[in-house]
């Protein structure tokens, strides 16, 4: 790991401040996986902006009839809270699907978002990455791409984002909260948060330079079946093969989100429409201009056999 400086930011506006002073900056929270990139020197920041301790740690219910989600709401207490359970159970059962119990109890709700990719060939310095080294190459392509994406990818990465949390906070519509260095404040869409990776894979998110997420918002509960099923290679402790984020209403209708394989958490909204008609004209919708590899062409069937298992879930429960 290499010599970096410290300091504790007072709010979040001053954190973001002091970001943009000093360059190769990051923010730390839980720090589950910016460590593990720093002992890696795939992430070699010179200043860390510690960001605990700026009351962020709170869920409060909003205007609207949602709740708020401060960015350092730890992972565990999230899954948890008694209005997360009751009203939005496939956020809960999402954040239980991950990680480790040690991990949950660190890990915070804006770090899980932004979580990089845990793609073997980034992880290992000797090979070539794109994301990691831009430029370099993607030695995925052409590698082991087993657990790799098959859709919404491109020639010059086929990593999955990781996080389970993400996948269902898609499916519930979620909007993420920001301040900027100037201390102006904004507030996206989650799925407009995360960026496919096209030419430039090292660039995941729509964030500007040093911009904080400071809380994420989910609206009014909107009922339904609310299921998470996620297929892995264990039964813990190891990313989606293929996850499922789900609220199925007694219609037939809802949302449908899937994890492990894209660059983001994929959903298109109007590819739910076929809920009705089955998982197969589903899944087609879904995965229309799907690009597998030969090791991973697998999740296309993966995909329409879970999501049979889903709707059948659903439909017992209702």
């Amino acid at each position: 790991m290499r010599p970096f400086t410290y300091l504790r930011a007072k709010s979040p506006a001053e954190a973001a401040a002091l970001a943009a002073q000093v360059n190769d900056s990051r923010f730390i929270g839980g720090g589950t996986n910016l460590l593990d990139l720093m002992k890696l020197e795939i992430e070699t920041p010179t200043h860390l902006i510690d960001v605990n301790g700026l009351a962020l740690d709170r869920i409060d219910a909003t205007p609207e009839g949602g709740l708020r989600i401060g960015a350092l709401v730890r992972n565990t207490d999230l899954a948890a809270d008694a209005r997360i359970r009751k009203d939005y159970g496939l956020l809960s059962r999402a954040l239980l699907a991950g990680a480790s119990g040690q991990l949950r109890n660190m890990a915070t709700t804006a770090g899980n978002l932004l979580q990089r990719t845990r793609c073997p060939y980034f992880y290992d310095t000797n090979q070539a990455c794109n994301k990691r080294q831009p430029g370099s190459g993607c030695a995925a392509i052409g590698g082991v791409s087993r657990q790799l994406g098959i859709i919404g990818v491109s020639d010059a990465c086929i990593a999955t984002h990781p996080s389970d949390m993400a996948v269902a906070m898609r499916a519930l519509d979620a909007q993420v909260e920001t301040v900027r260095p100037d201390g102006t404040t904004r507030s996206l869409a989650l799925t407009d948060l995360h960026r496919l990776p096209g030419t430039t894979p090292n660039i995941e998110t729509t964030l500007t330079p040093h911009e904080l997420i400071t809380a994420v918002t989910l609206p009014a509960p909107i009922g339904g079946s609310q299921i998470y099923q996620k297929v892995r290679d264990r039964s813990s402790y190891a990313f989606a093969l293929v996850s499922i984020a789900a609220v199925i209403h007694k219609d037939g209708t809802g949302r449908i989100a899937l994890g492990g394989v894209a660059h983001k958490p994929w959903r298109v909204e109007a590819a739910e429409s076929a809920l009705p008609q089955g998982a197969k004209a589903l899944t087609d919708q879904l995965l229309a201009g799907a690009t597998p590899t030969h090791d991973n062409a697998f999740k296309l069937i993966l995909v329409e056999r879970t999501l049979a298992s889903v709707m059948a879930q659903a439909r017992a429960q209702a």
